[in-house]
């Protein structure tokens, strides 16, 4: 079997919390947590007090040089995240990073260049696609169970307007990133990873500037469209509607399903283990499966997942740019990172 990937945590924040507690649900012969790091070294050592984890680190330059580490999961906030990568890859080490990969595709395009030059892993942390369901609805319609897709119709939505990452243009907020990633992936993934001939959008942005609420719709080659609505100002029905020809699938809680209503209308429930700790976000248990993905395709020597490679993460990156840019919300590094 070979020796356990060894993972390294850059910021210990309640996402990282959960992933970690995820990957405690996995063989410990297969995954290993070796080292911590938070901008507080306190809060660095109470993660890894909590977790068991061996080495703590403050700031995020020790982390990058640890010889131990193989794999760094970013889990910082999103205006951290390209320079975050941009160190670890420099420094040697495979990356998952949270979603989006960076603010825009500019950025995006610049880290997915630096990982396949210094021949490293990089992976955007999708982890709806890696879910059962997920895969399922994608071998259905492969196999034409629903015949040709027409229509996606997807709303991601909670009272999120006074979350200081969603709200505040300094930490790369609004909800086209921080939910918009969501309905924008499961549109691609249903519409088999086409890129929209057009995408039309409209929102209502916050006195920072930063989008509240956007509706968007997704135009594909052949008439296909992906209807989306994200918010957070109420909550919505967070489902994912695939319509085809033949039928369609629903995906209740559609970002980390564990419930699906097929084609005859049957619903389909999922389960996930228990872990040592609780979780902080819904099912989150399920971040075990893309952090299995991983460490299949770096045991296999692949610089990137089938399920969510480079192309998915610039396309969806570009698409993002397009929604902000006509929902008016700009970012300082719009401008500095230009595609």
């Amino acid at each position: 079997m070979g020796s356990p990937l060894r993972w390294g945590i850059a910021s210990a924040g309640k996402i990282s919390h959960d992933f970690v507690n995820a990957v405690g649900t996995l063989p410990a012969a297969d995954h290993q947590v070796v080292a911590v790091a938070a901008r507080k070294l306190l809060d660095a050592e109470k993660f890894a007090t909590l977790h068991g984890i061996e080495r703590a680190y403050e700031g995020y330059q020790a982390l990058a040089k640890d010889p131990n580490v193989d794999v760094v999961y970013i889990g910082a906030v999103n205006n951290a995240h390209y320079e975050l990568g941009v160190l670890m890859l420099q420094h040697g080490k495979h990356v998952l990073c949270e979603k989006p990969l960076c603010l825009n595709e500019g950025q995006s395009k610049r880290l997915v260049k630096l990982a396949s030059e210094r021949n490293l892993f990089l992976m955007e942390a999708i982890w709806s696609r890696f879910f059962p369901f997920y895969r399922q609805l994608r071998e259905r319609i492969d196999r034409g169970e629903l015949g040709e897709i027409r229509e996606v119709e997807v709303e991601f939505g909670f009272v999120l307007s006074d979350v200081d990452r969603l709200r505040l243009k300094s930490l790369g907020g609004g909800t086209v990133l921080d939910l918009g990633v969501y309905t924008i992936q499961v549109c691609l993934w249903a519409f088999g990873g086409k890129a929209p001939e057009k995408v039309v959008s409209s929102g209502v942005t916050n006195d920072e500037g930063v989008d509240l609420e956007v509706t968007a719709e997704l135009h594909f080659p052949g008439g296909g469209i992906g209807r989306m609505k994200t918010s957070a100002l109420r909550e919505l029905k967070n489902t994912a509607v695939v319509r085809g020809s033949k039928g369609s699938v629903t995906l209740h809680g559609f970002w980390c399903p564990q419930l699906l209503t097929d084609v005859d209308g049957k619903e389909l429930v999922d389960t996930l283990p228990n872990a040592r700790h609780p979780f902080n976000f819904t099912n989150s248990c399920g971040l075990r499966y893309e952090a299995e993905e991983v460490r299949q395709c770096i045991v296999a020597g692949r610089l990137q997942s089938a399920s969510v490679s480079h192309v998915d993460s610039l396309l969806i990156a570009r698409i993002q740019d397009q929604i902000r840019k006509q929902v008016g919300v700009v970012f300082a590094e719009d401008e500095q990172f230009a595609v």
